[in-house]
């Protein structure tokens, strides 16, 4: 039976299940990126759907993710954990990474869970929205993909010396002040909409030693 493994960050006994657990982070963003990029250009080349109506859903379709992102990650991966079994569902899709941020293998899905995401998202907006349902799902797959490398370069490297840097200070704000807010990774648009920005320790510190 699958357990947790505490000092190792290890999810499944099996060797062959662990493995499928883990990937390089160039795979799932060569999928993403390479889907949405597809995508695009096959509402504008062999479907003539024209470039503005095409490129705007595309936009529109990366800005959603944005949303779908804050939204999964606040309400599926930080789920109340009131049974076992919704622990060791929670532990397997993020739980892990919380324990083991810096796991470069973990900071993505692997490749061929990948592969399905794609094509599943893109055939449900195609269904939804015929055609022009593949601009949307490209753009969508492409905020996808650049989501996974942000997340990836703020656990890998240190924060940049430019506006950036405000990026990786709302995830840290996540990880190492409290996960009850800061659920936006790609963007704390959302966290600001929906009112889970936390307050910022060296902020509230600062303000505590005026008073």
């Amino acid at each position: 039976m699958a357990k947790k493994i505490d000092d190792s960050g290890r999810m499944f006994e099996s060797p062959l299940m662990e493995a499928l657990t883990k990937t390089h982070i160039a795979f799932p963003l060569t999928i993403f990126f390479g889907t949405g990029a597809l995508a695009l250009y096959w509402c504008i080349g062999p479907l003539g759907l024209g470039i503005i109506g095409s490129l705007s859903l595309f936009i529109v379709g990366g800005i959603f993710f944005t949303l779908v992102e804050y939204l999964v990650h606040r309400y599926f991966y930080h789920m109340g954990v009131d049974t076992a079994r919704k622990a060791r569902l929670q532990y397997l899709f993020h739980g892990v990474h919380h324990d083991h941020p810096r796991d470069k293998k973990r900071l993505a899905m692997p490749p061929l869970m990948s592969a399905f995401m794609a094509v599943l998202f893109v055939g449900i907006y195609r269904l939804l929205m015929g055609n022009y349902g593949y601009a949307f799902g490209g753009g969508f797959m492409t905020g996808y993909a650049t989501y996974l490398l942000i997340h990836y370069a703020i656990h890998i490297y240190t924060p940049p010396k430019n506006i950036l840097r405000i990026i990786w200070k709302h995830h840290n704000l996540h990880h190492f002040v409290g996960d009850t807010g800061a659920f936006g990774v790609s963007s704390p648009l959302w966290d600001h909409i929906f009112g889970t920005m936390p307050e910022d320790p060296l902020k509230k510190r600062k303000m505590q030693t005026n008073t």
